[in-house]
């Protein structure tokens, strides 16, 4: 757990006291805060936007012919013909928002969502698009999305970290670089917690935390003797990692506890499921709610790992992908419904995203390739506009052409809805101010209700 948990030990809002002890970077938000919690639903692999939210019937008259464009490099370039989607589209809700039947539950909450339809990347390999869409940046070693805001603002529970990474079994290519702090002092780290059976894998039960306890008196002792011949800020952020972790040992345990969830809510997320894989992601996306609910600022919430490995159907595409479809539908939806019921929806963020999308035509016969040039994501709660579509891909789904974004805007966006501005929370490093967005990044049009 020491080695893990709550890698930025810092002194939030003590829950029961209720007094701020506030270690954050910014004293105040630039802006009005829309959100106060993130919870990034990580589609690991990248699952098809025609297959998904964007809606192409031009594949249905071209599949199995030539692919009309031009294609780009693709990332094993054994190219076929135009693939139609296997799935039929329909409209949702008030505002018509089309989905495919990949997702019946959360077509049932689309007016919720703001799907952007014309994201795209510069990586069309996993690991170098999963490094920018979670630290800003192709290459490893800079800060994660979710260590800036914890960075920036901070926490509201003394006794859990600020940014969790809820492992449902696959960690994204890259591995635990996507969740590092980088420059930024250690204790932002993500915390990867890894739900097992009823409990939380690695949480020490009560009965040992007074061991523990004189453990940790003792490591701080040894650690503060040490302190002024070493790094500083290192040598800190270890000794407030083991305090963490001790505190933690307390909280983990009630927090991974269901016995307080009704009966109805365990159903509605799926804990009843036939699909393993979906009562596994239902756990996870519970627990995700109880992070926020208990003012953790971010919570990354990973794919289970399916017959499918991950949304990466470089062949069975129509297996793969409801495999995968079918494991996150219902806790997705529910998550929203659960929280929008608590009053917890408009101070919640939650984003949907992949490092990139698939290519329109087939790899090979029956699958897709990696495609970097136009994909989609989408948004819900937190201040976003529900039931919005934002940018578009040609007519065939393959580049976007309308209202193009980067992971740097989608970067943007979410700090703008934190109510921070992306450009001006930064750390000096390498003789200059670092920030999540580098030099780019702008608020997506449309996107804040």
């Amino acid at each position: 757990m020491v080695a893990l948990a709550g890698l930025f030990g810092r002194e939030a809002l003590a829950s029961d006291a209720g007094e701020i002890l506030a270690e954050r970077a910014l004293g105040a938000t630039h802006l009005p805060a829309r959100a106060r919690s993130v919870i990034f639903l990580y589609m690991d692999g990248g699952p098809s936007q025609v297959d998904t939210f964007d809606p192409k019937p031009r594949l249905a008259d071209y599949n199995g012919k030539p692919f009309p464009m031009t294609m780009a490099p693709t990332q094993f370039n054994n190219n076929g013909n135009t693939l139609a989607s296997p799935w039929k589209f329909q409209q949702f809700g008030e505002s018509g928002l089309w989905v495919s039947d990949l997702f019946p539950h959360v077509a049932g909450v689309a007016d919720e969502l703001c799907v952007i339809r014309s994201m795209t990347s510069e990586f069309s390999e996993h690991t170098n698009a999963n490094y920018l869409l979670h630290t800003g940046s192709g290459i490893p070693g800079r800060p994660s999305m979710g260590a800036w805001c914890a960075y920036g603002l901070g926490d509201e529970n003394n006794n859990l970290p600020g940014f969790v990474v809820l492992e449902g079994g696959l960690i994204p290519p890259g591995g635990l670089d996507c969740f590092t702090a980088g420059f930024l002092p250690a204790r932002y780290q993500g915390s990867v917690m890894r739900p097992v059976g009823e409990a939380i894998a690695d949480a020490t039960p009560r009965e040992k935390l007074e061991a523990q306890d004189r453990k940790r008196q003792l490591i701080a002792r040894l650690d503060s003797a040490f302190l002024h011949e070493a790094d500083a800020e290192a040598v800190e952020s270890a000794i407030k990692n083991h305090e963490l972790a001790y505190r933690m040992q307390a909280a983990v345990p009630e927090l991974a506890s269901l016995d307080h969830e009704s009966k109805e809510t365990q159903a509605l997320y799926g804990f009843d499921s036939p699909d393993p894989n979906t009562r596994h992601y239902a756990r996870e996306c519970c627990l995700a709610r109880r992070l926020v609910e208990r003012g953790v600022r971010f919570v990354e919430v990973t794919c289970p790992r399916t017959i499918g490995d991950r949304w990466d159907q470089h062949n069975d595409l129509k297996a793969g992908h409801e495999a995968n479809a079918h494991a996150v539908d219902q806790p997705i939806a529910a998550l929203i419904r659960d929280l929008k019921r608590r009053g917890l929806l408009e101070s919640t963020l939650i984003v949907w995203s992949a490092e990139f999308g698939r290519t329109p035509f087939a790899q090979g016969s029956n699958g897709r390739d990696h495609n970097p040039f136009g994909f989609t994501v989408w948004m819900a709660g937190g201040g976003v506009k529900g039931g919005a579509v934002i940018g578009a891909t040609d007519e065939f789904g393959y580049r976007a052409v309308e209202n193009p974004y980067q992971v740097h805007d989608l970067h943007a966006t979410m700090m703008h809805l934190l109510g921070v501005d992306h450009r001006r929370l930064t750390f000096r490093f390498g003789g200059r101010d670092m920030r999540l967005t580098d030099v780019h990044g702008r608020v997506i049009e449309g996107a804040v209700g």
